[in-house]
């Protein structure tokens, strides 16, 4: 069962929110957010400047840590072929790995650094709460929102021995389409040049094997860590809204949701998550912070999220509820799940 969430309030791109910020002398951010100079203390504010004084995603500024960057995508440029993604669904469709909990998968990844990522290099972990708190703070009444960018990068548990070891270019990184041609947007798109699909004549069109409008979810997508929690998240049943799997599955897309690539691929649904996945994007790039989260302090918050009942009927009031509680039992159970089970198949 899906939960049906409000869409959100959302200013176009582009030109539109150059001007929007010119009149209302406000900070015009990463997927249409505007936000006051002066904004309340309560208020997340997105810092200039990543950890290591560079602007966030900047894939040219010279640094140790940019040339190992570089070399990631240059392997993963080379690697990620239609035919590899085809085997990775199939083998880690199976969740045949392990059986845990959100949380327990949460503090796996206090063992994985994502060398892919430019503005960061601490434990997972603190990505994960760093990208939630920032959200609890201006979307207090969003628990989707919360538990969604909490379980974001659970994939990344990839890297980890009992999950296959896989190397960081197979799970980690700005994802891309397959199947059709390697747009400019990507970054450190030279190295496609290496990539078997590249000369491959039905993949090297704008459409390739797929046609316009064709929704994203029939458009193979680089593997990785946000396909894999998808997967798991699908095939465990998760009631998270569309827009909470939408960001999930797509949140490193970011030739999608940063440079406006590939959305003629999109259907109408994609269009309207991706509202959702703009708002989201604020806070996964620039909450990255060496101001580590005390985990032990916010852990009582989200693992009572992880295990509360989810309000799927909040939008048609609460007397609509208290009347499936008294009348149907089953209606209740029907209406109320979980997010996620107590223990999940990966």
């Amino acid at each position: 069962m899906t939960i049906l969430v409000a869409q959100p309030e959302f200013v176009a791109q582009g030109e539109n929110l150059k001007n929007l910020g010119e009149e209302t002398n406000e900070l015009v951010l990463d997927g249409g957010f505007v936000l006051p100079k002066t904004a309340a203390d309560d208020v997340f504010l997105a810092p200039e400047i990543n950890s290591f004084g560079k602007a966030f995603r900047d894939y040219n500024a010279e640094s140790e840590r940019q040339k190992s960057v570089e070399e990631f995508y240059r392997l993963q440029h080379i690697n990620q072929s239609y035919d590899f993604v085809k085997r990775m669904r199939e083998k880690y469709g199976k969740l045949d790995k392990v059986e845990m909990s959100i949380w327990e998968c949460c503090e796996l990844l206090n063992e994985v650094v994502d060398e892919s990522d430019p503005d960061l290099d601490e434990p997972q972990i603190q990505h994960l709460l760093q990208s939630a708190e920032a959200i609890r703070k201006d979307y207090p009444d969003e628990d989707w929102l919360h538990l969604t960018a909490l379980i974001h990068d659970l994939g990344k548990v990839l890297l980890l021995p009992s999950f296959g070891e896989l190397p960081q270019w197979a799970v980690v990184g700005d994802t891309f389409p397959l199947g059709c041609a390697f747009d400019k947007a990507n970054v450190h798109h030279k190295y496609f040049k290496d990539n078997p699909d590249f000369n491959n004549p039905d993949y090297n069109t704008k459409n390739g094997i797929y046609t316009e409008g064709c929704g994203l979810d029939n458009v193979m997508i680089s593997w990785g860590h946000d396909d894999y929690m998808y997967l798991v998240a699908k095939e465990n049943g998760s009631t998270l809204p569309s827009a909470g799997l939408f960001i999930i599955r797509y949140h490193s897309f970011y030739p999608l949701h940063k440079e406006g690539a590939y959305t003629h691929l999109m259907n109408e649904e994609d269009k309207e998550n991706l509202k959702w996945l703009h708002i989201f994007n604020k806070y996964d790039l620039y909450s990255k912070s060496k101001v580590l989260v005390d985990v032990e302090k916010v852990k009582p918050y989200y693992v009572s999220l992880i295990e509360k009942v989810s309000a799927f009927l909040a939008s048609f009031g609460y007397v609509i509820l208290y009347i499936l509680v008294f009348v149907s039992l089953k209606l209740y159970n029907f209406f109320f799940l979980q997010y996620f089970p107590a223990k999940l198949r990966w």
